[in-house]
């Protein structure tokens, strides 16, 4: 062995016993600090957090929209539906017994018909027959009469002949008067029956009364017809009708055609037009009888040339304008008379019971109530109780109070001026 290893008695447990110390020793620490731990939790989690208590900053006033209360001459925009009918039709009927020979060629649904044309013919042998026979009879009549008159003349001569003044009712009968007269009226009665059977003779042929459009043959050729059997549906085309409703507050601002004045003009549109065709019509009659289902003023609108018939002018260059047809459902919108020194205000502006909010020099909110002269779908009419230049909100507020603080968005906003008038 060498000399400088030196053997120790029991080494090995020696050095079994300092590792146990030291196991136990790193036990223990990572106990206390585990400890420690917990123990800085559990008094972090009982501390309550200190936060600095500062007052809630002010809420900011509500922002509302405004407009400008400008008096001004302005007039509602009244519009309404209404169905298209005709002016004027007539159902052509016979008014003599016979056979429908046939219509004119031009006698066809959807042609038109101008005054005085031949619409359908009958057979007229018959009635050529009757013709001749009055004709025979007023030829007879009038030669009875003649002979009477013959033998008038040879009594007169007698009676002077005679030389005595008789009484003017034997001088009568002396000169035949009684006789004369019978054959004169049998002269007129032949001429009459003459001139009904040359009449019934010319009303087998049918005419139109006016200018119109066939809507309807009711019967074919070859028919037998009695007088008063209805041949043909004729409508005028010069101008149809458009019957529209409309409320009864609404008259005082329309005027209907009189004697020497225009009605109020009309603007009428369709769905089947293009966006950009309208037609023109006038407000020629207000019914008396008010609707029945909602109690609305019934009126009519006349318009000229409804199918658009008449030859535009080739130097105009324009576009064909859209025909009405019957049935038709059309809107239209009336050109009211305006008032002077009414107010235009949306219809949002307007609260219930008639108020408006207005906003005061301060920017708080006051409540007032208004005149209310007419309402419409977007914009109403407000005749007293708003002064020019007074801001009135549009917006609507949850919670509002009388004197609360409002902030108007962006200033003021006017009405447009230029403005039509109020959407009804």
């Amino acid at each position: 062995m060498p000399p400088s290893v030196v053997a120790l008695p029991h080494s090995r447990s020696f050095i079994r016993a300092r590792q146990a110390g030291r196991v136990s020793v790193g036990a223990l620490l990572a106990l206390v600090v585990l400890a420690a731990g917990l123990a800085t939790a559990w008094w972090l989690i009982n501390q309550p957090p200190r936060v600095e208590r500062r007052a809630p900053p002010p809420a900011p006033p509500p922002l509302v929209e405004v407009v400008s209360a400008q008096p001004r001459s302005v007039a509602p925009r009244l519009h309404g539906f209404g169905r298209v009918v005709a002016e004027r039709e007539a159902r052509l009927a016979s008014r003599v017994a016979g056979r429908l020979l046939e219509f004119a060629p031009e006698a066809l649904p959807g042609q038109v018909m101008e005054a005085g044309a031949t619409v359908a013919r009958l057979d007229d042998a018959d009635l050529r027959l009757a013709l001749r026979d009055t004709e025979a009879t007023l030829a007879q009549a009038e030669a009875a009469l003649a002979m009477e008159r013959g033998e008038q003349q040879r009594a007169q001569a007698e009676y002077q002949s005679f030389g005595r003044e008789l009484t003017a009712e034997r001088r009568a009968l002396v000169l035949r008067e009684p006789q004369l007269r019978q054959a004169e009226a049998e002269v007129e009665r032949a001429r009459t029956a003459r001139d009904r059977a040359r009449l019934d003779l010319e009303r087998t042929t049918l005419t139109a009364p006016w200018r119109g459009m066939v809507q309807a043959r009711l019967l074919g050729a070859g028919s037998e017809v009695a007088s008063g059997t209805e041949l043909l549906h004729l409508v005028d085309v010069s101008r149809f009708w458009v019957r529209v409703s409309l409320p009864v507050d609404a008259l005082a601002w329309l005027e209907p055609a009189g004697d020497e004045r225009p009605g109020s003009a009309v603007t009428l549109t369709s769905r089947s037009w293009p966006a950009d065709q309208a037609r023109r019509g006038e407000l020629i009659a207000v019914l008396p009888a008010l609707e029945e289902n909602g109690l609305m003023a019934q009126l009519l609108v006349a318009v000229d040339d409804p199918l658009g018939l008449e030859a535009p002018d080739p130097a105009a260059n324009t576009a064909a304008i859209p025909a009405l047809r019957l049935g038709d459902l059309v809107q239209l919108e009336f050109a009211a008379r305006p008032r002077d020194g009414l107010i235009e205000l949306p219809t949002a502006a307007l609260r219930p019971g008639d108020e408006v909010w207005l906003l005061d020099d301060d920017d708080r909110l006051r409540r007032r109530r208004v005149e209310v002269v007419h309402r419409g779908d977007a914009h109403v009419l407000v005749g007293a109780g708003l002064a020019e230049d007074e801001r009135v909100v549009v917006s609507q507020l949850g919670q509002p109070r009388e004197g609360m603080a409002l902030r108007p968005r962006g200033g003021v906003a006017e009405r447009p001026q230029a403005s039509g008038g109020a959407q009804s």
